[in-house]
């Protein structure tokens, strides 16, 4: 009677079985549709935020040098990758911090445009102090080294952009010696071009947002 009974109970229809491996591959392509939407979702907007923080920098580098236009038409300054350079012949004499008239006189002219930008901005001025390679001449006993000399032309300028106007709380300075050259120290073209105060825009401390540089 068992065997007749067995015999009697149908066996799965293989629809059935085929059906529930189809829903189960279903699942696992719907799976990987979605995690493929969402990686490519997260790539689309990385790929916009990048592009809009070159933009951003861009917009920023181009509308400081439209600021600059006259001094750099005349050729009193430099406007490299958002720096603004000065060559030090124009501020001191050798080995001097003492400023003199005509740089002076171009500091004075900058910072309504850069006071402008950096407001727009919310930016700060970093000043900052260069000096050649060859060491503090012989007797001078105002600096030790090439260090003391760029920080105090640097904290010459910051307080000269300061008298003239500049906030306090929107420049800060800075010294680097001879340690950042843009030309080789071998000749003495390359020693004036070294010889140099720059200024640049950085961002405020806590506040690097997306597309702030």
């Amino acid at each position: 009677m068992a065997d007749i009974e067995n015999s009697l109970d149908p066996e799965p229809p293989i629809w059935a079985v085929f059906g529930d491996l189809m829903t189960g591959m279903v699942g696992v392509f719907v799976l990987l549709l979605v995690w493929a939407l969402g990686f490519q979702l997260e790539l689309s907007q990385s790929l916009k935020q990048e592009v809009a923080k070159r933009e951003a920098e861009q917009a920023r580098r181009q509308a400081l040098e439209q600021a600059l236009a006259a001094p750099l038409s005349q050729g009193r300054i430099t406007f490299e990758q958002g720096r603004i350079g000065i060559s030090g012949s124009v501020l001191f004499a050798l080995n001097s911090a003492d400023l003199q008239d005509e740089g002076r006189a171009l500091l004075e002219s900058l910072i309504e445009p850069l006071q402008l930008y950096l407001a727009e901005h919310d930016q700060l001025l970093m000043v900052s102090g260069f000096t050649d390679d060859l060491p503090i001449q012989e007797g001078n006993l105002n600096f030790s080294d090439n260090w003391e000399l760029s920080a105090q032309r640097s904290l010459t300028v910051t307080r000269t952009l300061i008298d003239a106007g500049m906030p306090a709380d929107l420049v800060f300075a800075a010294a680097f010696g001879d340690q950042q050259p843009v030309a080789s120290n071998d000749d003495a073209e390359g020693r004036a071009r070294n010889r140099r105060v720059e200024m640049a825009p950085v961002p405020r401390a806590g506040n690097a947002t997306p597309g702030s540089q």
